[in-house]
């Protein structure tokens, strides 16, 4: 049995048991001292008097920073870590407010809105208000769960409302009226977990908070916003850019913090069938000998799927050696349990009764579960602020505390555990987003003018495309020209044509024989994933679709396992319809701009489990077309040629590159592979070259192309690396093959692909 209160012995016990091989890199962090510093003088008795009362008595110089800043009115975005105090921030002037406003001579005082990312987490601050108590302070939370009543009693009579941004959107804004008492007196908004905000999403958030500052000056009012975020690289530009005008960052943390045993760890193949475990099932392993040792620890998977299958396996492992008490300790937690389940386990695991913690990076935004022992991340969490969020749990009362990362079989996470220092000695990323997206902006914009008729000193706020998205939206009549400005000019409720996450269409599948709806799926990967003939696997059961009909959005599905496997595959075509931007390298011309993409499934393929082909069938499936941003490289063919890649070979090596390039995009741009597409091809009509693109896998794009091509030489330094590090010989999930390719991962040359890069890069 390990010493309980020393990660390396931890450590220790994982390679005992597993094998010194699988540890690739140690990072031991010193823990750090704290530096106080003495309560704002505007601090409100009572709020001080329920903070201390709940054990809060000393402040953090960040803290103290960020709540001065925000007292005196200037917008502020705080970015630390993990336990650093962020929420006091932004409750000390928040309560202060209220409560000085419940003695004005108009009554209701000081309003704030909070908003958060997810319903939990707004119940998670809800129960903290409730429990600080602070006599004469209502609070109250309107969400998609909250019934009528509460809401119009929240409307009228709740000091804060603890909300997210799609309940702005869907009905603050659109029924402002209604708001117009809690508007006039709202002195902060507080956007917690802020860098959440990216991408699609993020450019949908940043237009609803415009919108939102718009309507509160019809109010007369001009809140302060206060933000929280994990660690980013810029969290003054990211909080600009989310709420359209400057924000001051407090960005040194001065909470105390524990010492971190940071570990790297890779899954090795089985001797005997060469097959690699899974991060889950390694991750599983690692947390069934720590809750043995009596180390608690929470591990995080990426899927809801993942969560479980982690944690039966976890609890399989400690039945298996008779452990059967702490088998019945380890637990599941995320999204689709009640909000009561929920609850219930975070208490359990304060408490201690829950020994293990498979999650989903819900637990990662800031819910409170109290310090743990240790933390196991199942595969790369997409961006090294989440990692150091999920390991930043780790740390009961300031002891030390372990982080382990398991690699999955993927291109980046096999880079990282190799190259420890691009985690360690790198700054986190760089949150990317587009609030000026026309196709983001238009439905804003739309929903704007149904809000308050847009004017033109409106447009300033909106950024510099919004007239051209104005004026079409009026040639398309959506938007009535008024002389006082532009209005909505249907029937309906403009809201209703945008969804903030980007949720499109939805494909159900449905079990024939019971009529039952197994789960759900978007309607584009439908094309790939639940075509008629393809075997579907959900939640470990087998199903074959027997029909897929899109417009009635449903694919019928019989259950069982064939005892075959189905893959799509697909034809792609890229047009290039603007060159944006162009730089050139040693060997390769690189440009950014607007692309059209088109691919249509036009047949799959049955194998065998041993890898043998069946057959195939063709599909008869609609086109799909994409208007976005793209990055994209071409090469002559001399140059190729001098470099080892004859003609015949630049298809496979410029798929191959395509393929490794995706999959190690990432470590420079907050994306997740499947947020990303590519094409490739050996000579391509519009440039006449071989031509290797990444495109933005949403409509108008979403700023990960344009973030590749300022980074290129970086990326392309990390893809050469990674493929001359694997040691498979013709190509793996760990370098080229991608799981989400059209055309099966054929042809693939991984080789040629090394060359080809090379001599991009000026290296051959």
């Amino acid at each position: 049995m390990p010493s309980t209160d020393d990660p390396r012995s931890w450590l220790d016990l994982l390679t005992h048991r597993h094998g010194a091989e699988r540890l690739t890199h140690v990072e031991n962090l010193p823990p750090r001292e704290g530096r106080s510093a003495p309560w704002p003088e505007w601090t409100d008795p009572q709020v001080y008097a329920a903070l201390a009362g709940s054990g809060i008595s000393t402040l953090w110089e960040h803290q103290r920073e960020g709540m001065d800043l925000a007292w005196s009115g200037t917008d502020t975005v705080v970015s630390t870590g993990t336990a650093s105090g962020k929420s006091l921030v932004y409750l000390v002037p928040t309560l202060s407010a209220v409560i000085a406003g419940l003695d004005a001579v108009t009554g209701r005082g000081a309003s704030a809105l909070y908003l958060s990312p997810t319903k939990a987490l707004a119940a998670d601050q809800a129960a903290r208000l409730a429990a600080l108590a602070v006599p004469g302070v209502r609070a109250a939370t309107y969400d998609g769960d909250t019934p009528p009543q509460e809401r119009r009693w929240a409307r009228d009579h709740a000091h804060i409302i603890l909300s997210n941004p799609d309940l702005v959107h869907h009905s603050l804004l659109p029924g402002h009226r209604h708001w117009s008492r809690f508007l006039r007196s709202l002195r902060y908004v507080v956007i917690d977990e802020c860098h959440v905000y990216r991408g699609v999403f993020g450019s949908h958030v940043a237009s609803v908070l415009r919108r939102l500052r718009r309507v509160c000056a019809r109010y007369g009012t001009d809140p302060t916003f206060v933000l929280a975020s994990a660690t980013v690289a810029d969290p003054a530009g990211h909080g600009a850019a989310l709420i359209g005008r400057p924000v001051a960052a407090v960005t040194v943390d001065t909470s105390p913090r524990a010492g971190l045993t940071a570990a790297l760890w890779e899954p090795r193949p089985d001797p005997e069938t060469g097959a690699r475990s899974s991060a889950t099932t390694e991750a599983a392993a690692l947390v069934a000998d720590l809750v043995g040792a009596g180390v608690q620890t929470v591990a995080f998977a990426r899927s809801r799927a993942g969560v479980e299958a982690l944690a039966t396996s976890a609890r399989r492992r400690l039945q298996a050696r008779s452990e059967t008490d702490l088998a019945a300790a380890v637990a599941a937690y995320r999204g689709g349990y009640l909000p009561a389940e929920r609850r219930e386990l975070e208490r359990d695991v304060r408490a201690g009764t829950i020994r293990g913690l498979a999650a989903t990076n819900a637990l990662e935004l800031g819910v409170d579960i109290g310090g743990l022992d240790a933390v196991v991340v199942a595969g790369w969490p997409g961006r090294r602020a989440s990692l150091w969020q999920q390991w930043g749990r780790a740390g009961r009362a300031g002891g030390p505390a372990l982080g382990v990362l398991v690699a999955a079989d993927d291109p980046l996470d096999a880079y990282l555990i190799r190259h420890p220092e691009a985690l360690f000695g790198e700054p986190v990323e760089h949150t990317v987003m587009d609030p000026g997206n026309p196709r983001v902006l238009a439905p804003h914009l739309a929903a704007a003018a149904a809000e308050l008729p847009l004017t033109e000193d409106d447009l300033d706020l909106f950024g510099p495309h919004a007239r051209d998205v104005v004026e079409r939206l009026t040639g398309a009549g959506i938007l009535r020209r008024r002389p006082t400005g532009w209005f909505w000019a249907r029937e309906d409720r403009a809201t209703d044509h945008v969804s903030l996450r980007g949720v499109a269409a939805v494909v159900a599948i449905v079990e024939r024989d019971t009529g039952r709806v197994v789960g759900t799926i978007d309607e584009a990967s439908a094309h790939q994933q639940v075509h008629t003939g393809a075997v579907h696997v959900h939640q470990g059961q087998a199903y074959v679709v027997v029909d897929l009909d899109l417009d009635a959005g449903a694919a019928t599905v019989v259950r069982g396992d064939p005892g075959w496997t189905t893959t799509a595959e697909t034809r792609s075509e890229f047009r290039i319809e603007r060159i944006e931007r162009t730089t050139e390298y040693a060997g390769a011309r690189v440009c950014f701009g607007a692309v059209r993409v088109s691919g249509q499934v036009t047949s799959f393929t049955r194998r065998l489990p041993s890898g043998e082909v069946i057959d195939r069938h063709a599909l008869d499936l609609p086109e799909r077309t994409l208007h976005t941003m793209a990055v994209w490289w071409t090469q002559e063919p001399d140059r190729l040629e001098a470099a080892g890649v004859s003609d015949v070979a630049i298809p496979g090596a410029a798929h191959a590159a395509e393929h490794a390039a995706i999959g190690m995009l990432p470590l420079m741009a907050t994306c997740d592979r499947w947020d990303i597409g590519g094409v490739s091809t050996d000579l391509h009509p519009d440039t006449g070259l071989p031509t290797i693109m990444v495109y933005d896998g949403y409509p108008g794009g979403a700023g990960f192309s344009e973030r590749a091509f300022a980074q290129w030489r970086a990326w392309m330094s990390a893809t050469i690396d990674r493929l001359a590090e694997c040691p498979c010989e013709r190509g793996c999930p760990s370098c080229v093959q991608s799981p989400k390719c059209g055309n099966g991962n054929e042809p693939l040359d991984k080789a040629g692909a090394l060359l080809l890069l090379r001599s991009a890069t000026g290296q051959g």
